[in-house]
């Protein structure tokens, strides 16, 4: 197929919603596991923040290892406006519908996190080829609910679709909640009830057998959309608290503070098994991964004693602090339950844990795929006895790897995990100012599921530093058929 790009125009329609004897998606999470392997992911591809004036788009990736595409964008959909800032990517509807037999999973939500733009993608007429069915507007959703920069979404089984919003229209947290969505993309109200608005925003995750919905916290868009300042932290602008939210009553019934231990709790997830009260949180800031659960009395706690997994700073010299972070900015669960992986954005690795003992996760699988200490760095880590240190990170197809692996994405049977490495343009520019010239990559990494391990596949390597219009920064990932962070079982 002839690598394609083309502006974005909104379309009418045209087709009714797909009949057949299921809904979208899986029955269950070990059905999705022997689902068809993934052959195309859509990725958001941004210039917003790089000083290119061009539209941010997103890109389809061929991932079909027997097609001669493979492993190269075969086709670009620009956005019609500057400066959006794709980030976050959802659907309009997923395993959570899968008894529903009307609906179908035919739109991808496209949030532009600056902008406050929302986008909805048609991938059903030509998946190789997506086009924009519709546009909500900012100024739409923020008269009539007060809400802005749109992050995270998720599809309602009742075929609604809910966005957290990072925030007012002036970048204030206090403006903050959720944003309700009809099938159409109609903005309908605020999901969450007056008074109930969380202290910060970022992502979320419902548990229906439990009631229960639980967010987390970044920080106010005003000081996160700048860069990352660390006096910002103790100024009360970032977060540190999970959000307890009633379900789907929208009602706040429990905040829960992580305290030092949980600073910037980005990405969250429930087990995948509907049955399970149990679950994950990543801290940012802190370098932890931090488990919560469903106490006897239906209230919910983490454990604040012991982090189940804490990722040590580094001392290091020639960077801007004498410790480094790891930074994790994403982590995801298998569909089965078994193992999940995170990336530390700033140290460069991925990690792969067997959680089997959801309270004790051992660590299977590490690899170096990038960060700050990679060998050729200017940045050394730093030992008690006052040597230095530094990490191979492998080229691939003769290409070094660039900045640390950011958002990931695992193939439907857990043996594929795609990876990222731009985070938000304010914060690449700052840690990873090649990222501006360079442009981002995918790499795939495959995973050993039965002992445990990870390996880079040295024939997959797309390269965004080669598009058309320029060096790009791509971010989130997304299977057509759904994946292991974009659906929900009820």
């Amino acid at each position: 197929m002839a690598t394609e790009t083309v502006l974005a125009t909104a379309v009418s329609n045209g087709v009714g919603k797909a009949c057949c004897k299921s809904g979208p998606g899986y029955a269950t999470p070990l059905a999705a596991m022997s689902g068809p392997p993934e052959k195309l992911i859509y990725v958001t591809a941004l210039y917003s923040g790089t000083g290119r004036e061009q539209p941010d788009y997103l890109a389809t990736v061929d991932v079909d290892p027997n097609s001669p595409t493979y492993s190269s964008v075969i086709h670009r959909l620009k956005m019609p406006y500057i400066g959006d800032e794709l980030h976050h990517t959802g659907w309009n509807s997923c395993s959570s519908c899968h008894g529903d037999p009307s609906a179908s999973r035919r739109y991808l939500v496209l949030p532009g996190l600056i902008s406050g733009r929302i986008y909805a993608i048609d991938t059903m007429t030509d998946p190789k080829a997506p086009s924009l069915y519709k546009v909500v507007e900012p100024k739409e959703i923020s008269e009539k609910t007060g809400l802005a920069f749109p992050h995270t979404s998720h599809c309602l089984a009742s075929g609604d679709m809910l966005v957290s919003c990072l925030g007012d229209k002036e970048g204030n947290a206090k403006g903050n909640g959720f944003l309700l969505l009809d099938s159409d993309f109609n903005v309908k109200s605020r999901w969450d009830k007056p008074g109930h608005a969380p202290k910060f925003g970022y992502d979320f995750w419902y548990q229906p057998r439990f009631k229960t919905m639980i967010s987390t916290s970044w920080g106010a868009p005003k000081a996160f959309s700048k860069g990352f300042n660390l006096q910002h932290v103790a100024d009360g602008l970032y977060g540190s608290h999970l959000h307890i939210y009633k379900w789907p009553e929208g009602e706040m019934k429990q905040i829960i503070d992580l305290g030092n231990t949980g600073l910037l709790p980005l990405e969250i997830r429930f087990l995948h098994d509907p049955s399970k009260d149990t679950g994950y949180v990543g801290s940012a800031l802190s370098s932890n991964m931090i488990r919560f659960f469903r106490n006897s009395d239906d209230t919910w706690s983490h454990e604040a004693s012991v982090v189940v997994i804490s990722v040590e700073p580094l001392k290091v010299e020639n960077w801007i602090l004498p410790e480094m972070p790891g930074l994790i900015t994403d982590f995801l669960i298998s569909l089965d339950d078994r193992f999940f992986y995170f990336v530390n954005w700033l140290h460069g690795d991925i990690r792969q844990y067997n959680i089997e003992d959801p309270k004790n996760p051992v660590l299977t699988g590490q690899i170096w795929v990038g960060g700050l200490l990679q060998k050729g760095s200017p940045v050394k880590a730093v030992r008690e006895d006052g040597t230095t240190y530094q990490f191979d990170v492998p080229q691939i197809k003769g290409k070094s790897l660039r900045a640390g692996p950011q958002m990931i994405q695992l193939s439907l049977d857990g043996k594929r995990l795609y990876a990222t490495n731009s985070l938000f343009s304010a914060w690449d520019r700052q840690f990873y100012p090649e990222l501006m010239d360079k442009g981002s990559h995918i790499i795939q990494i495959d995973v050993d599921t039965e002992k445990g391990g990870l390996s880079i596949n040295p024939d997959f390597f797309v390269d965004f530093g080669e598009e058309p219009d320029g060096p790009a920064l791509a971010h989130e990932m997304r299977y057509p058929g759904g994946d292991c962070t974009s659906d929900i079982w009820i």
